[in-house]
């Protein structure tokens, strides 16, 4: 299928590795020009290097943190006016509620929460001129159940979500998209963190909570990052216009709910 996007322009947040990768590898296989972010330069430009040889296309990278106000700067002083904006950061680290500072929670909303707020509000504008934008947020599962150890992460990415419920139904007459895709466990540096989180906290290897998080998940697997960026790459697509403000699960079936 011809998503319809050859030669269109976006801006992926942190796309060294994992599904931001993941989502900068599908959109550059449909011909779109790509402006990479991360925090570290050299496997950004690696990655920024494959594409490129791969697909043909643009890719200019800018090594910043985009959770804060100068990074956010920066990625946005080369992106210029892109046609379509893929938001995403790390997740904030597990623990107990009884755990976390305020601080804790203001560092987690600055990543997962404020840093696609600003991003948002900067580059709408330019596609609601032109009557043609794309933005999806990497968010979590969690936003539609919510793990208890990842209640940073609950909190910050449930704001986001509320925030595009409404800001994108404002705008979808002008002929800009939002919505969220919620990654359940996939394949990433991410899941083998918690791996070793759960390891230490039950006193097990890594191997065996790898298994017993693996048999949580009905497809018997985890994600990978290419199933995950040919989500990204459809909703950013021509052929995804009547998606708005949806929250799009990806988790192998994990979640028990119908709706």
């Amino acid at each position: 299928m011809d998503l319809g996007i050859r030669g269109r322009r976006a801006l992926v947040c942190a796309s060294s590795k994992g599904l931001g990768r993941g989502c900068a590898e599908a959109l550059a296989a449909e011909g779109v020009d790509l402006v990479l972010n991360a925090r570290g330069e050299e496997v950004l430009n690696t990655t920024a290097d494959a594409l490129r040889r791969q697909y043909g296309v643009e890719v200019v990278t800018v090594a910043a943190d985009v959770t804060t106000e100068s990074g956010q700067a920066s990625v946005l002083a080369v992106a210029g006016d892109v046609d379509i904006l893929v938001t995403n950061a790390g997740g904030p680290p597990p623990g107990m509620w009884s755990d976390w500072s305020r601080e804790d929670f203001i560092s987690a909303f600055d990543a997962n929460l404020l840093a696609p707020i600003a991003l948002i509000k900067a580059l709408l504008p330019g596609m609601m001129d032109q009557g043609w934008g794309r933005i999806v947020n990497i968010t979590s599962v969690a936003v539609k159940a919510p793990i208890p150890v990842l209640g940073l992460s609950n909190t910050a990415r449930s704001g986001l979500t509320g925030y595009v419920a409404g800001v994108s139904r404002q705008v979808a007459a002008s002929g800009v998209t939002i919505n969220n895709l919620l990654p359940g466990l996939h394949d990433t540096d991410r899941l083998a963190m918690l791996d070793k989180v759960d390891a230490a906290a039950q006193g097990i290897s890594e191997e065996s909570a790898r298994a017993a998080r693996t048999a949580s998940v009905p497809a018997g697997r985890f994600g990978t990052a290419g199933e995950f960026g040919a989500a990204c790459a459809w909703l950013c697509s021509d052929k995804a216009g009547f998606v708005i403000g949806q929250n799009v699960l990806l988790d192998g079936g994990a979640f028990p709910g119908s709706m």
